[in-house]
């Protein structure tokens, strides 16, 4: 078996690649990336079953020469060539995933659904760690329910790194960006709503270890799927927020106009400001874990679910905590969103996910086995009640 995971050697997708090519499942773990350098070192780290691949996403032709004959593509490029990628993977007649679209692009890419069911293959967007845990574990947290009423999925995050930065990104810096400048969309009494990002301040109670933090709406992919997921239970309101050290610089950065694609003169040289705020980011080694650093940061999902059970009112919390992976030099969300993709990758080569057509998670994956195998990796997860809650802390 052959996996391929386009951005192979970004933040995310070289966990991707590593955990396929370990797992025992694929003889073949392509690690594709139009970085010749990070494909290269994503491999070495991956052992003897992961290759090495450059390729640019933009030119679709040698996308579909690469996916021919595969068994699924893990997609780990930025959100923006999401549809790019997915007709590559349908002229391939691959399986596809990908790591999220931001909510405009995950409904964009619903819409690939006829053709996709025709070929009788599955896409899932936004099958990493949030989006991805988080609807799979929304919609288990669900399932008894007669009705349901209301979703807030809640995400923090702490750093515990001795000795680290005080700032580093661990997720695409464009995609934090974009979530800085673009309204939250909240779905509200059966509706639709703007907010503008980072409103509706609040402070909330985490597990372990991350405590009290202060979380924002921002512009994510679950509002965009689990209201249509949920609408037979009647679910009437569905809102992301999220919080931790940094994302005040983010808003900050944002507001001067560092996410901005409109260039401007600096003595006669036009510059874009995203492009350079990129290229300085990473000049300054601020992406991913520090090298020389052992990383100790840690992430908590909490998605508090409220309906109604056997005619009583009840308020559940499907909950995720997402450890770092220092011998791998991964922060937990690299770590998080890589190994969920890769385990949804497994799914569907094993045959438990059956579905056909462009799926959200919740719509396909199957809650248990998923759950399961992220357990085999030290993420734990649990829906309580009825079951219990995140145990204390453990430590890799």
């Amino acid at each position: 078996m052959r996996a391929v995971v386009l951005g192979g050697g970004g933040l995310t997708g070289r966990c991707s690649v590593r955990d396929l090519a370990t797992s025992g499942i694929f003889d073949t773990v392509v690690a594709a990336d139009l970085d010749a350098n990070l494909a290269n070192a994503a491999a070495r780290a991956a052992g003897p079953r992961a290759v090495a691949e450059t390729l640019d996403v933009r030119d679709t032709d040698s996308v579909v020469r690469l996916l021919k004959g595969a068994d699924v593509c893990v997609n780990a490029v930025q959100y923006t060539f999401n549809l790019a990628v997915m007709e590559a993977a349908l002229r391939a007649r691959v399986p596809y995933l990908d790591f999220g679209g931001l909510f405009h692009m995950t409904r964009r890419q619903l819409e690939m659904d006829p053709a996709f069911r025709a070929a009788g293959k599955v896409a899932i967007p936004g099958l990493g760690q949030v989006p991805g845990i988080s609807n799979v574990l929304a919609m288990h947290g669900s399932m008894d329910l007669d009705a349901v009423e209301s979703l807030v999925i809640r995400d923090g995050w702490r750093d515990l790194t001795v000795g680290g930065p005080e700032i580093s990104f661990t997720w695409s810096p464009s995609t934090f960006l974009d979530e800085m400048i673009l309204p939250a969309m909240v779905f509200e009494d059966g509706a639709y709503k703007e907010y503008p990002p980072m409103s509706g301040a609040e402070e909330y109670d985490f597990a372990e270890p991350i405590g009290r933090t202060r979380v924002y709406r921002t512009l994510h992919s679950e509002p965009a799927t689990l209201p249509e997921s949920l609408k037979a239970k009647g679910l009437r309101h569905c809102e992301w927020k999220e919080g931790g050290p940094g994302i005040e610089v983010l808003r900050t950065m944002a507001l001067l106009g560092l996410a901005s694609d409109q260039p401007v003169d600096v003595h006669g040289q036009k510059v874009t400001p995203r492009a350079f705020t990129l290229a300085l980011l990473k000049r300054e080694k601020l992406l991913g874990a520090p090298e020389g650093i052992t990383v100790n940061d840690w992430e908590v999902l909490d998605i508090e679910i409220r309906g109604t059970h056997r005619g009583k009112k009840v308020v559940r919390h499907a909950l995720g905590r997402f450890p770092p992976r220092p011998d791998w030099s991964l922060t937990a969300t690299e770590y998080a969103v890589g190994v969920a993709g890769a385990v949804g990758a497994e799914l569907i080569v094993k045959g438990e996910i059956r579905a056909t057509g462009v799926v959200p998670p919740e719509g396909c994956v199957p809650a248990v086995p998923f759950r399961e195998a992220l357990a085999r990796r030290g993420i734990e997860t649990a829906v309580t009640p009825p079951e219990k809650p995140l145990p204390s802390l453990r430590t890799r």
